[in-house]
């Protein structure tokens, strides 16, 4: 943690999921931190952190929050991949010329590093080779996928011109607290959800599309190695590396809450890729980093909050 205590953070997309996680574990380790989103999803949560509301659309609402700061997390995101399809020039819009803004913002204040969060559920399209490492090729099936990428494209080329230094962390599929049901992305907390209010899940397909959930945690734990890094590798997977169905997703939350659940199966979506695990081999090398939460006990926590939250929501 030594390297933090020195280092001036702003958290970009702070509201969501692991925004708030990430804030949450930063906070008090280091020499400043800001958090910066739309709104906060958790306000208790972000207690006692600066907080600016703001657009990441908007140049002068990023300068303010990265202002004085010295590396910058890039968590902010306004599209989800079946959005991202409906609307591609949006997204585009929202993500990457956005983040473009953000970038010629970090050149004109001094920015030494940015640490974005990438997509490796996405980004490598229809793997041939699964596990996935990062020298895979990248043939993304979804206009989400494509803006990751191109994010990743434009880091690169500004620290070639600027000499922005910049780490990607491509993550799977993560899980946990503060992850909610509202944006339908992150089948964990819906499914969960579902369950809590007795309503049938739906999925599209059935139930054997495979992909690789990592619990919350975790993920802090890989971007917090990356603010350290002096590797040459700037893109690191981040995942258990392990592959699970949605069938065993079900299974493990009828385990957990000691519930039946009731399953609609709806057509299979074209941009659901069959099977998505990350070879994280290359972060255990150079960043020391390895996923270390098994996975029912990252249920198991996942329940637990969700379940309290719905019980307060429920009796307020």
């Amino acid at each position: 943690m030594s390297a933090l205590k020195d280092t001036r953070c702003a958290v970009l997309g702070a509201g969501g999921f692991l925004g708030t996680t990430l804030c949450q574990r930063l906070r008090g380790q280091t020499a400043a931190l800001r958090a910066f989103g739309r709104r906060q999803s958790f306000p208790d949560a972000l207690r006692g952190i600066e907080w600016l509301t703001g657009d990441f659309a908007d140049i002068q609402h990023v300068k303010e929050a990265i202002r004085g700061c010295d590396t910058v997390f890039h968590l902010a995101n306004a599209t989800t991949p079946a959005s991202a399809n409906q609307d591609k020039i949006a997204d585009l819009q929202s993500n990457v010329a956005s983040t473009l803004g953000l970038l010629d913002a970090c050149r004109d204040l001094g920015i030494k590093r940015i640490i974005f969060i990438s997509s490796g559920g996405t980004i490598y399209g229809l793997p041939k080779q699964v596990p996935t490492p990062e020298s895979a090729p990248t043939m993304p099936i979804t206009a989400y996928g494509i803006s990751k990428l191109s994010i990743e494209k434009y880091l690169a080329l500004y620290e070639y011109l600027h000499g922005i230094e910049y780490r990607v962390l491509r993550v799977a599929n993560p899980f946990g607290p503060y992850q909610t049901a509202i944006k339908s992305q992150g089948a964990i907390a819906a499914f969960m959800q579902r369950c809590l209010d007795d309503a049938p899940l739906q999925i599209w397909g059935d139930g054997s599309v495979v992909r690789d959930y990592i619990y919350a945690d975790d993920v802090i734990d890989a971007l917090i190695q990356a603010v350290k890094h002096e590797g040459t590798s700037r893109v690191f997977n981040v995942g258990a590396g392990h592959g699970r169905s949605l069938l065993d997703i079900i299974q493990a939350i009828e385990s957990v809450s000691g519930r039946s659940l009731a399953v609609e199966f709806l057509p299979k979506r074209d941009m659901d890729v069959p099977c998505s695990v990350l070879d994280t081999s290359l972060a255990a090398q150079e960043l020391g980093w390895h996923a270390k939460t098994p996975f029912p006990e990252g249920i198991r926590q996942t329940w637990a909050w969700i379940s309290n939250r719905h019980l307060i929501k429920h009796h307020s």
